[in-house]
């Protein structure tokens, strides 16, 4: 299969590539590269070539001779998204479902698009399955409807989008990021020794490792259109749902003489215990093979590996909105995130 891949060069998209070149496929990347200065290790897998192109300028000749997109790249979390929500509009909603018109014009047959659970919102302790109420909290997950909305109007006999609504992510990557849950607080407990939680850590929290959302994806690829064609999929599994607390307290545990400290209670309204049932019924090749454990163990293993230190995991480069901002201050792009040329000398 011929595989487009957006966001090749993202935490998740530097996984994906080689996993789907491992897997026999024929691959393209394409990213704006916007996180390219951050690259935290060396993986020793072969990547596929990728094209240096914003998402908003990618044309339907660019899609042309491809049996699948796999969409990665957007603006990638809530921070951004509440940073600029207009922005995150133009970019996450107007043009993934833009992408999805041009790779339908262009003959592309499988559409697989990145979602996400955070759409649960402030979802308490009841399991959410595919078919519960969406309660976003955010422009981010409020994006992430619309686009599986868009999406799903194109689906024609012809033209089959799929909806990956992943868990938390979690784990080392290349292009690692340091500002989501479990790698935050396993950066913060190696590089510190200690965890201070300014909330109670009792908002509910799925989460899930970036092998197996990866996994999911590429069975999504392949299997029987009508299990999936314009279905959305819980990506996880029902034994990792965890309160924060919980996550922090699996963090200290695998750090050695580490710190816990718990604060009272924050205003995060996102809560939400989600259901995996369904991808595992539609695709029964499925299966995780990662828990928080595991994963606590695989960043502290990568992190005495390569001698992280705070500066490094401070860095820019690790946390999104904290360069998309460096990008911003320094004039290499603008209000509306194209690169801008530099000055001649």
């Amino acid at each position: 299969m011929r595989v487009f891949l957006t966001g090749a060069d993202g935490y998740i998209g530097a996984i994906m590539g080689p996993k789907l070149l491992e897997a026999g496929h024929d691959v393209v990347g394409v990213d704006t590269g916007f996180y390219r200065r951050g690259w935290l290790f060396d993986d020793g897998r072969p990547h596929p070539a990728v094209l240096s192109k914003d998402q908003r300028r990618i044309t339907v000749d660019d899609l042309r001779g491809f049996d699948a997109v796999v969409h990665l790249a957007e603006l990638s979390n809530d921070p951004i998204g509440e940073n600029d929500p207009g922005l995150t509009m133009a970019i996450n909603h107007e043009g993934s479902v833009t992408l999805g018109r041009m790779a339908r014009e262009a003959g592309v047959k499988r559409f697989i698009q990145a979602s996400s659970c955070s759409t649960y919102g402030a979802g308490g302790d009841e399991m959410r399955t595919e078919t519960s109420d969406l309660a976003p909290q955010t422009a981010y997950a409020r994006c992430k409807i619309l686009v599986e909305e868009g999406l799903r109007r194109l689906m024609d006999e012809r033209f089959t989008p799929v909806f990956m609504r992943n868990a938390t992510a979690y784990g080392a990557s290349p292009r690692q990021r340091f500002d989501l849950v479990l790698n935050n607080l396993c950066g913060f407990a190696h590089t510190l020794g200690e965890i201070r939680m300014t909330s109670d850590g009792m908002p509910w929290r799925p989460i899930t490792h970036i092998e197996d959302i990866c996994q999911a994806m590429l069975c999504a690829l392949t299997a029987d259109r009508e299990a999936v064609a314009g279905e959305a999929f819980n990506v996880g599994a029902d034994s990792e749902n965890y309160r924060i607390r919980e996550i922090a307290e699996i963090v200290a545990r695998t750090f050695p003489g580490c710190e816990l400290t718990v604060g009272e209670s924050g205003g995060d309204t996102r809560s939400y215990r989600v259901s995996f049932a369904k991808i595992r019924a539609h695709m029964p090749e499925f299966e995780t093979a990662w828990t928080a454990e595991r994963g606590a163990r695989q960043l502290r293993a990568t992190f005495e590996r390569i001698g992280l230190d705070r500066e490094m995991f401070e860095a820019a480069p690790f946390t999104r909105l904290k360069e998309i901002k460096h990008l911003r201050d320094t004039g290499q792009v603008d209000s509306e995130l194209y690169w801008t040329l530099p000055e001649p000398v």
